[in-house]
């Protein structure tokens, strides 16, 4: 038998070259407005059109430049405190949620009051005040200074300790070993949160778990999304505001699992064309707070650019729905102005 000769270095199939292959997006499947935000968003709307302007908010209804920019153009007013609202108004808490401290503050305030916290944030805070009554030291796993983790933490002042990190952890002293529970800020990275809560169990080891996973289902898909993506493509764009924590920790994760590298950005404008020089595939997502139509405009941005073909990634399936407040069946227009009457 004639051995077939290796092919030599003239006849050999030539490696298409960075700039040779076709450009791509690889859009992730699923993106941004999750359920809690999708809530928060539409209970203001309503509450315009069913009251009229002002409407006023709690600082902003979920953290998305584009979104409270257009609903301060319908007439929302947001504000940094309730105390800032005249009295006989009506104020929205935002889906991160308040502390009790600030309902009170609207009650004092003589304030017609919407509540739009997310329901999965609301479960945090119900875990919270459970422990709570039954003297468990709670050790709350998030970022200091976040809306949420403020709002959590003072359902229970005297019993939650946050922990930022694994770092935090040596730190940390309990009263009870034996009656210890993590919970978590509900847009966390999963792994991150996962490093942290191994790090507590190694010094506490018969510390409690939550019944079900702080961390939201959104949060998580739009995470695995990106890991995904973060394999497939040499540059992960990611729509959301620097002040989202889930948006954030979406670049961080795909940084993580390895993609060369990644971005946050508002808008597609803020897209640096430097970024697309030797790339080929390009992975695009949103946060969770980001409607869609700023998706649309990067895709647009990027076929200018010769990335038309776009791929779908999907890893998950969403259909999780809220109800909208309560408070929006009722005349609150009417309820502001017989507080300020008392």
């Amino acid at each position: 038998m004639t051995a077939t000769p290796a092919p030599t270095p003239e006849s050999a199939p030539a490696t298409p070259s960075a700039t040779d292959r076709p450009k791509r997006v690889l859009l992730a499947a699923p993106r941004g407005y999750c359920a809690g935000v999708d809530r928060a968003v539409i209970a203001v709307e309503k509450a315009l059109e069913q009251y009229g302007a002002p409407v006023y908010v709690r600082h902003e209804i979920v953290h998305n430049k584009y979104v409270v920019q257009t609903l301060e153009r319908k007439g929302a007013i947001f504000v940094d405190q309730a105390t800032e609202v005249p009295p006989g108004n009506i104020v929205m808490f935002s889906a991160h949620g308040v502390a009790p401290t600030v309902h009170e503050e609207a009650r004092r305030g003589r304030l017609a009051t919407i509540d739009a916290t997310c329901p999965l944030v609301t479960k945090v805070h119900k875990e919270a005040v459970r422990y709570a009554n039954e003297d468990f030291d709670i050790l709350l796993i998030g970022h200091e200074g976040h809306e949420e983790v403020i709002g959590t933490s003072g359902e229970a002042p005297d019993h939650i300790q946050l922990v930022d990190g694994p770092e935090d952890v040596a730190e940390i002293e309990v009263r009870d070993p034996s009656r210890v529970v993590w919970l978590s800020q509900t847009t966390l990275s999963v792994d991150e949160t996962m490093e942290t809560v191994d790090a507590l169990k190694d010094k506490f080891p018969q510390l409690l778990s939550p019944p079900s996973d702080d961390i939201c289902y959104a949060t998580q898909n739009r995470q695995t999304a990106i890991k995904e993506l973060a394999g497939q493509a040499e540059l992960v764009i990611v729509v959301g505001s620097k002040n989202s924590s889930n948006s954030i920790r979406m670049v961080e994760v795909a940084k993580q699992a390895g993609v060369p590298a990644a971005h946050l950005v508002d808008f597609a404008s803020e897209i640096d064309e430097a970024w697309l020089e030797g790339v080929t595939s390009v992975g695009l997502s949103s946060g969770a707070s980001v409607p869609d139509v700023l998706v649309q405009e990067v895709l647009e941005w990027l076929a200018q650019r010769g990335y038309a073909d776009v791929e779908l990634v999907k890893t998950a399936d969403e259909h999780l729905t809220f109800s909208l407040p309560k408070e929006l069946r009722r005349d609150l227009r009417a309820e502001a102005a017989s507080l300020v009457e008392e």
